[in-house]
């Protein structure tokens, strides 16, 4: 039990639902089938079918759809504690690929195993639902800041997004945290070129805001970080579990 206590997943999942050593111990089933994946070979494909999920353990994934003429908008970033391909089980069909940025521990996990595991325990299977909504309500917020936010806000509210997911799984705190992402990964996931992405992040620094050097981003004036960029975290709805 001491594994899954201290998983990625059982954080995230907590944020939700107090689970139960019965709801554990069917989580802890879940984690039997670690794979390792290398940085820059996708995972999942688009278009993809007949695909298991995967319980990401360590490292950082990106998600995204390529579009005709080779270019690709990242459409969100996976975290430890995240699910990958979820939606490929459940729709039977990728809708976009997954590609590590960094070299990764993922669990793989069949569809099969997951519906069982959903029939045995609604609560945890509420659990799932609330961090798949969650994702949702993310990529919302994401679509509007490509739509509304000028780009410094934008990369502000995105560092900031970031931020408060890591701290959840525990790897972020009000100070910063470490980030694996390129220029390259942040223009693709923030609508910009990589030229624009570097004269951002140098303002956002030059301000006293926040600086992203040699993979790691640090917070210089949170709260003010936060007025910035308009950041209201509720959409991550982080505040402790509503089932206990």
């Amino acid at each position: 039990m001491n594994t899954i206590e201290t998983s990625p997943l059982k954080r995230k999942l907590s944020a939700f639902v107090a689970l139960s050593d019965n709801e554990l111990v069917v989580l802890e089933r879940l984690h039997q089938r670690s794979r390792t994946f290398v940085a820059g070979r996708d995972l999942v494909h688009q278009g993809q079918s007949k695909q298991a999920a995967y319980i990401l353990i360590s490292g950082w994934v990106c998600s995204y759809k390529t579009q005709s003429d080779g270019t690709r908008q990242i459409v969100d970033v996976q975290i430890p504690g995240d699910f990958l391909g979820l939606r490929s089980v459940l729709l039977r069909t990728s809708d976009h690929s997954f590609e590590p940025i960094t070299d990764i521990q993922a669990v793989e996990v069949q569809a099969s195993d997951l519906l069982d595991a959903f029939a045995m325990f609604p609560r945890l299977a509420a659990a799932v639902l609330w961090a798949a909504s969650r994702d949702e309500a993310m990529v919302v917020e994401h679509l509007v800041g490509l739509g509304r936010r000028d780009a410094d806000g934008r990369m502000a509210h995105f560092l900031l997004e970031l931020g408060s997911r890591l701290a959840l799984v525990g790897m972020g705190s009000q100070s910063g945290y470490d980030c694996p992402l390129t220029q390259y990964h942040l223009a693709d996931a923030l609508g910009l070129s990589a030229v624009h992405v570097n004269r951002v992040l140098r303002q956002l620094r030059e301000s006293g805001l926040v600086t992203f050097r040699n993979g790691k981003v640090t917070f210089h004036d949170r709260d003010r970080l936060v007025e910035f960029a308009g950041f209201d975290p509720e959409y991550l709805d982080q505040n402790g579990p509503l089932l206990k």
